[in-house]
């Protein structure tokens, strides 16, 4: 039976309680590959279009399933994905040594109500920013074509079955692949070239392997992926050089020496690009975050005998929405009080930090959300910039700690600085919780109206999905800690500190905060940074103002220089795939498909796109699953490898199977998508849709 999702008097199940308890499981499972993405490389990636698949795939099993019920459950699975993002600065208490592992009500609470003011300050954005603007929201259009195409379940070509076979299949390479390099240890996940710069210094060809930056890379697109290149070319064939020549002792730089300027020195130059990036961002979106305020405010104002409310125009009741906010201002305060009261400090003082701590939050926490939702829908989800945000927010917050500390005389003592900048970090990891939530919120709007759905049900979904993926943020994030450890946060001093996860944002925003509370942060390299950033923004500027395609994002600039270049090369490697192969399709499609070249492009590269979503998910899903193994052997008295079949004379091997495992993976994902057959019929339909 046909239906007109668009209609006001619409009667079909949307926000439904299998619905909810599939989104729930989804929601579980996409965190834990997010948290597990994260920590190891500093990406994360938007889940809605894989969690829509999947709850296509499953509902279906039910007569009375439809679009709207699919959507439901890829809200809220796409919202607690997202939430991971807060492992971009909570790592930072266990870096410190303030934290001994992840406490699961604070840990919860900071989530949960972090998450559900994202939900709240994006209400009376909807309207400015979803339904009265151009914007192109390119991965909550993305999600909705396939929810459109698999809701026509009358049409058998059009079911979505070879899109959750792209992504299991996807899911299964990947998986194996990580299975036997970070389990079987059979297959190498990096290798590296190092090769000799003038009289004394040292630099790298790095190579990585891993598939789910392939697929990441595959998804950022071609912008990204030269701004990534960019970046590494910068730290490895200028600064690391150059540093080398200059600082490596008489016998000349060794691999270790070349890694700890990086490390200590080159990595900073990276924040600083990233920082000035960011503000950058966020002075480009003053004027229409205020102006689409001033339009969501304008139109909450009006009764409803002033306007005629569409069921697609109603979001949470004023009522709804003021209860919410009571309630997470309640579970912020008791978070906070629960943190501070943990350390002997006066009545007065302890109150002052709960206070200010809500306050700021709330006061960053709306400027970012503004921020985020304004850049997601610019450029998409998985490329706005929370990391850049996480660092003002605790430049912000360190400050404003720091002046309270001081007039308290907290820097008496050692234990004092350290709660000072613990305090900063607890403050700044509620306004990336905000920062997450609403970055994703107005993307999956977006796709709501697309395809019909009723806003205050989605916002009441990614409440649920704030929530739920609190409850699993705080155990995957131990069993990580235990299994690997992080940078400079070890839980057992006999592991391998080469082998922890790098957790790069948490270690770059830890660093800076104890650096503002020390005054000991050597800001000469980040001030270098800064002038970096400064000439990516210049760049990026001119190339948008004299060509339509190009562009140079400073962000992605910043990152290259500050990741490790062994996970950043299949990034790159994913992009420039995504690029080529692109042009091809289009020529293709030009001389087979005519008129219907531009739906020939979308059906083969739709293949792509789910292919790589899965290869992010299966090698992300693996990691944690090794993670399981690993503390089950460890607290059982074995090693921390109980998987690993061959010893250390069989690395070299690894490396070069590595290699070609990558390689097949990737002219496997090129072979998937230039041969896929065109399909009129399903372009004739997707025209007619879109025509619609």
């Amino acid at each position: 039976m046909k239906h007109d999702f668009m209609s006001h008097d619409l009667h079909l199940p949307e926000l439904t309680l299998r619905g909810m308890l599939l989104g729930a499981l989804i929601t579980i499972i996409f965190t834990a590959s997010n948290v597990y993405l994260g920590l190891k490389v500093g990406l994360t990636f938007s889940s809605s279009i894989p969690a829509a698949i999947i709850s296509m795939a499953i509902l279906r099993f039910f007569k009375d399933s439809n679009v709207l019920e699919n959507n439901m459950v890829q809200t809220q699975a796409s919202a607690a994905g997202t939430l991971s993002a807060i492992i971009f600065i909570l790592p930072g208490l266990l870096m410190l040594g303030y934290w001994q592992g992840f406490p699961f009500w604070q840990t919860f609470l900071l989530c949960a109500c972090g998450g559900s003011l994202g939900v709240l300050f994006t209400i009376p954005l909807r309207r400015a920013m979803v339904v009265n603007s151009d914007l192109p929201y390119p991965e909550g259009r993305a999600a909705a074509e396939i929810l459109k195409v698999g809701s026509h379940s009358d049409d058998e070509s059009s079911k979505g079955n070879s899109g959750m076979k792209d992504i299991v299949s996807g899911g299964f390479i990947a998986g194996l692949i990580s299975l036997c390099a970070n389990g079987f240890k059979v297959l190498g996940d990096s290798m590296s070239f190092w090769v000799g710069i003038g009289n004394k210094g040292l630099t790298q060809i790095p190579l990585g392997f891993s598939t789910a930056l392939l697929g990441a890379g595959y998804l950022i697109g071609i912008a990204s992926g030269i701004a990534i290149l960019v970046g590494v070319l910068i730290a490895w064939a200028g600064f690391v050089p150059y540093l080398t020549n200059m600082l490596a002792p008489d016998g000349g730089a060794t691999a270790k020496f070349a890694m700890t300027v990086w490390k200590e020195k080159v990595r900073f130059v990276g924040a600083g690009a990233i920082g000035i990036a960011a503000i950058w961002t966020l002075i480009t979106l003053i004027k229409p975050i205020l102006e689409g305020i001033k339009i969501s405010v304008q139109s909450m104002n009006m009764n409803s005998s002033e306007r005629d409310l569409h069921r697609m125009d109603t979001d949470m009741s004023a009522k709804s929405v003021l209860l919410t906010f009571i309630v997470i201002l309640f579970g912020l305060g008791l978070t906070f009080w629960d943190f501070v009261s943990a350390v002997p400090i006066s009545a007065g003082l302890m109150w002052t930090l709960v206070v200010v701590g809500i306050v700021v939050a709330l006061l960053i926490g709306f400027f970012v959300a503004a921020a985020c939702g304004y850049m997601a829908g610019l450029i998409g989800t998985s490329a706005s910039p929370i990391s850049g945000i996480g660092i003002l927010a605790t430049i912000i917050s360190s400050l404003v700690v720091y002046f309270i500390a001081s007039e308290n005389n907290l820097f008496a003592t050692p234990e004092g600085v350290q709660f000072a900048t613990a305090m900063a970090i607890f403050m700044t990891s509620v306004v990336i919780a905000i920062a997450a939530i609403s970055n994703d919120n107005l993307q999956d709007l977006k796709t709501g109206q697309l395809v019909g759905a009723t806003p205050w049900r989605q916002q009441v979904a990614l409440l649920l999905g704030s929530v739920v993926g609190a409850v699993a943020i705080a155990p995957v994030l131990n069993l990580l800690y235990q299994a690997y450890g992080f940078t400079g946060a070890l839980p057992r001093p006999e592991m391998d500190p080469s082998a922890a996860l790098s957790a790069p944002q948490a270690t770059l925003m830890t660093t800076i905060a104890q650096g503002i509370f020390s005054s000991s942060l050597d800001w000469t390299y980040v001030l270098i940074g800064v002038g970096v950033g400064i000439v990516a923004i210049i760049v990026n500027l001119i190339l948008k103002s004299s060509t339509a395609t190009l562009s140079l994002p400073p962000l992605a600039v910043g990152m290259g220089i500050y990741l490790p270049p062994t996970l950043e090369v299949p990034l790159i490697v994913g992009s420039l795939i995504s690029y080529f192969v692109g042009r091809y399709l289009v020529a293709r499609a030009k001389m087979r498909a005519g008129d219907l070249a531009e739906y020939d492009v979308e059906q083969s590269n739709r293949r792509g796109v789910l292919f790589a979503s899965g290869l992010i998910v299966g090698e992300s899903l693996i990691g944690v699953l090794i993670a399981v193994i690993i503390v089950l052997s460890v607290t059982a008295g074995g090693g921390e490898a109980p998987l690993e079949l061959v010893g250390a004379e069989f690395e070299n091997t690894a490396q070069w199977l590595g290699l070609a495992a990558f390689v097949f993976v990737a002219f496997y994902l090129v072979r998937l998508v230039v041969t896929h057959k065109f399909n009129k019929e399903e372009a004739i339909a997707m025209k007619e849709e879109q025509g619609k």
